[in-house]
């Protein structure tokens, strides 16, 4: 696949998103290290201080090996090597796990050496209640430990969901970086689907323009020929006929050309051949030739400043402005009247296009630069053209770095296009 600046976007991009959710899931995993850590430290603190209180109630001396054992995750045993009251165990647990804020369920049982057995003592849930719910107890998960007699065993069924709770916020933050990445791919493919077919596209236009070309050009060389014949001359329906047929042909060729133009700009083959030309002689041209075209249209031409000098491409300037000013005769009543100025704006020139037509409906105003976008008018359908026309002014004008723009004159009194040049496309 070819690398260019999309490809490289959609890498960096999906590479960063990759990373951001690594970074997360990292932080995540440390995150329930760190809780289970700072869990399994105030479980320890607070059986531990019961079994201070217990040793200092039988003064006993505490042994120096610990007497509390971590069976597993959610279960501790607890050596206290003599006699204990259950009622004053549960009074401890309770305390103590308030003192360290642990909110979480708990069960525990004692060992009992007259009959061998765990004898099961309650099951207290985080607000520190005895729950009498035969369901939420589990007697026969408490297991002997040998070589113990004085000991009790505390077991936390809801350590897993504890876990959980404490991270919510992280588990947030994962799950809308995830859902960030399955709309970045999402769009990604849309955008990649959608190159395509705009290649598609281009590719079709290309071809079709071209394959119009060549009957055109025979239709064109043919008819040209049988004009000059004296039978064609001398026959004045005939020679009607056949003026229509080279006359739209012409138009139609037209059409054609600038097809290709756009699609040619728009892949970027087209190129600008740039050089010094004196703008004011390209108006007089486009309002002579726009004259003869258009017999019954008004053009004047109004030029003020002394430098007119301009470096750019002569043959797509002569385009645009011609196009221009065609299309305000084309949609414009029958004696239109264009007003072309051309005139110095700050360090650079303007040219200013006027006519008296209807103008443009403000809700389509802003799109009518817009590729393929036809403007919907009532009996101009003779008139219609692709929708590029103005898309390729654009295109140009931004190529040389022009700007150009469009706005309706006052009560409906037509329309005024604007190009502005700036001073570095000045010679």
């Amino acid at each position: 696949m070819k690398l260019n600046k999309l490809n490289i976007i959609v890498f960096i991009g999906l590479v960063a998103i990759v990373g951001v959710i690594t970074m997360q899931l990292v932080m995540l995993n440390e995150a329930y290290t760190f809780a289970k850590k700072d869990l399994g430290e105030k479980i320890h603190f607070a059986l531990q201080d019961v079994t201070d209180k217990i040793y200092r109630d039988n003064n006993s001396e505490l042994p120096t090996a610990s007497p509390i054992k971590k069976v597993s995750e959610d279960y501790y045993v607890v050596n206290v090597n003599d006699v204990f009251e259950a009622s004053v165990l549960d009074y401890y647990l309770k305390n103590e796990f308030l003192k360290v804020k642990l909110d979480m369920d708990y069960e525990y049982a004692i060992y009992d050496c007259s009959g061998d057995e765990m004898v099961y003592g309650e099951y207290v849930n985080m607000a520190g209640q005895v729950v009498s719910n035969e369901n939420m107890k589990c007697v026969n998960c408490f297991t002997k430990r040998p070589g113990l007699v004085y000991y009790f065993a505390v077991r936390f069924p809801e350590m897993t969901h504890s876990y959980i709770n404490t991270l919510g916020q992280y588990w947030i933050y994962t799950a809308v970086l995830f859902l960030v990445l399955v709309i970045y791919v999402y769009s990604v493919f849309l955008l990649l689907k959608q190159k395509r077919y705009t290649e598609l596209q281009k590719d079709f236009i290309n071809n079709m323009t071209h394959e119009f070309k060549t009957p055109l050009s025979s239709i064109l060389i043919a008819s040209n020929y049988a004009a000059k014949q004296h039978e064609i001359e001398d026959n004045p329906k005939l020679n009607k006929y056949l003026k229509i047929i080279i006359e739209q042909s012409n138009k139609l060729n037209q059409h054609i050309e600038r097809v290709l133009s756009v699609a040619k700009n728009d892949s970027g083959i087209g190129r600008l051949e740039k050089k010094p030309f004196n703008i004011a002689e390209t108006l007089e041209l486009v309002k002579d030739n726009a004259g003869l075209k258009f017999e019954k249209a008004h053009i004047n031409l109004a030029i003020a400043g002394s430098t007119h000098e301009v470096a750019a491409d002569e043959f797509h300037v002569y385009n645009i402005l011609y196009n221009i000013v065609e299309n305000a005769i084309k949609y414009g009543p029958a004696d239109t009247d264009i007003q072309i100025r051309l005139a110095p704006h700050g360090k650079g020139l303007v040219i200013e296009i006027s006519d008296n037509g209807p103008g443009i409906a403000q809700e389509h105003i802003d799109f009518v630069f817009d590729r393929f976008y036809r403007v919907p008018r009532e009996n101009k359908k003779d008139v219609e053209g692709f929708g590029i026309g103005l898309f390729y002014v654009k295109k140009i004008c931004e190529l040389h770095g022009w700007k150009i723009s469009l706005h309706n004159k006052p009560a409906g009194s037509g329309l005024t296009v604007s190009i502005v040049i700036p001073k570095n496309s000045i010679t």
